[in-house]
Order: C-alpha cells, then sequence, then structure tokens
C-alpha cells in the first residue's frame, strides 16, 4: 500500500460481485477518496462522469463463472451480465485501469490498484 497516497479520486465501475465494494474500502483505508457510481444499473452511459471527472477510472470485471460463485442465488443468469456488460461499454472505453478479477483474491485486485496508483503518483 502507498505510504503517502495523493488526494486522488477514484471511481471504481463494473458488474455486480466484480469487487467494487471491496476494493474501494481497501482503497479508502489507504486514503483515496473513491466513489463508487451505479454504471452497471444505468442507461446513462457516461454516469460514471456526470457531477465529477475522477483522477482514475478503473473498471472491475469478471466472467459468468466468478459472478456464479461469489453470488450463487442471486446472479441473474448470462443475459443480465451481458446487459450490464453493454451499460458499462462506455466506461470501459474510458477507464485507466482494468482487472478482471475472475479467479482473483481479493488481494490481488488490491496489489493491482495500488501498484497502478503507485506508478501515476511518481
Amino acid at each position: 500500500m502507498p505510504d503517502d497516497p495523493p488526494s486522488l479520486l477514484v471511481k471504481l465501475v463494473g458488474p455486480c460481485a466484480s469487487g467494487k465494494s471491496t476494493l474501494g474500502d481497501a482503497l479508502r483505508a489507504a486514503g483515496y477518496q473513491v466513489k463508487q457510481p451505479s454504471q452497471e444499473h444505468s442507461a446513462i452511459q457516461d454516469l460514471w462522469r456526470r457531477f465529477s471527472v475522477p483522477d482514475v477510472l478503473v473498471y472491475l470485471d469478471l466472467d459468468f463463472e466468478s459472478l456464479q460463485q461469489r453470488r450463487p442465488q442471486n446472479h441473474g443468469g448470462p443475459e443480465r451480465l451481458a446487459e450490464q456488460h453493454q451499460r458499462l461499454t462506455h466506461a470501459y472505453e474510458h477507464c485507466d485501469l482494468y482487472i478482471d478479477t475472475s479467479g482473483l483474491t481479493p488481494v490481488e485486485v488490491q496489489e493491482k490498484a495500488f501498484a497502478f496508483l503507485e506508478k501515476i503518483k511518481d
């Protein structure tokens, strides 16, 4: 984790169960400003940048198998994941960091995010 994190605004987007809340908690604990717009539920393609443009846009993704493992009772099927991906297209095209969280632990996802943030801080 960074020793002296800059006051960056990091926005996290991605399908449900991709790890946004977990990563957001870790980033906040390290001193980052974090927002999680519900882009996956919105028909407004650029919701992620409305109200405030982030310094860093992180897109967390996952495959359907990982979604089933993380939310076995409430995943909505592959159609719901495809719909969320469609709603997230604009954010995906503009993200600064893309992390496929499929098969990764929360710590591995955090390591990737912190490594990226350390690079841009310098």
